[in-house]
């Protein structure tokens, strides 16, 4: 498909999923900047994130809250607003909204409600992990975050490993630091010690890092460190099964 090269132009009515950088801020989009300049109002994860990245391009546009605890709420007086042809922007913390982070809810509201929903793309952790991991990208399966609690996590890592694969597949999954090693202790217990996993850490940032190895290599690994810093994209390599 050949790249377009858009004039100038006043920002047409709608929602915009706009991507933001994960770490490196050189990463965000002219298109996402144009965006943002251009909205009405930019529904944000945490303000105060947000407001560091504008204050960075010198983006003056207005700011609320949308986040997993007014989601519903906020959603309706959004669309109202977007039913009257503004024009607002979503951003998560960090990504794509909705991925994994608020956003979904909105996205159906405004679709149910006629409103056009236009997404801005950029950068995503788990595609960028999952590019670099070495594993397979013919077939993925994105998982997101696994359950906090250690039963549901065994469980929910129990009910994929029974899934039938007619072939390999990589799992991606998402992951705080003060879990991880608990989460590969799970997983080696459910996989099997030779499981081939990547983590990726820190992403576009000074200190990212790739471990590759065995999911028993890499939780020795990580449970040797003094301390454990920055989100993981967790990458399984699961086995085919029939």
């Amino acid at each position: 498909m050949p790249i377009v090269d858009e004039p100038e132009a006043p920002l047409a009515p709608g929602l915009y999923l706009v991507a933001t950088p994960i770490g490196n801020l050189g990463d965000i989009t002219l298109r996402a900047l144009d965006v943002l300049k251009k909205a009405d109002r930019i529904a944000c994860e945490d303000t105060r994130q947000t407001q560091k990245l504008l204050n960075h391009f010198a983006i003056s546009t207005p700011t609320t809250s949308y986040h997993q605890h007014n989601e519903r709420q906020r959603s309706s007086e959004l669309v109202d607003a977007l039913k009257a042809g503004a024009r607002i922007a979503v951003v998560s913390d960090a990504g794509m909204p909705g991925i994994s982070d608020p956003g979904s809810w909105l996205v159906n509201a405004a679709i149910a409600a006629g409103v056009p929903v236009i997404p801005i793309p950029g950068a995503n952790a788990a595609l960028s992990a999952l590019d670099a991991s070495g594993f397979s990208t013919e077939q993925f399966h994105f998982i997101g975050f696994l359950p906090e609690k250690a039963g549901a996590r065994r469980t929910r890592l129990e009910d994929l490993a029974a899934q039938p694969r007619d072939a390999a597949q990589t799992l991606i999954f998402y992951e705080a630091p003060h879990r991880i090693v608990d989460t590969l202790s799970d997983l080696e217990s459910v996989f099997g010690p030779a499981l081939r996993v990547v983590t990726a850490r820190e992403l576009t940032k000074i200190h990212e890092e790739f471990l590759r190895g065995t999911v028993a290599e890499i939780r020795q690994n990580l449970a040797a460190r003094d301390r454990i810093r920055g989100e993981f994209t967790l990458l399984i390599e699961a086995p085919a099964k029939t």
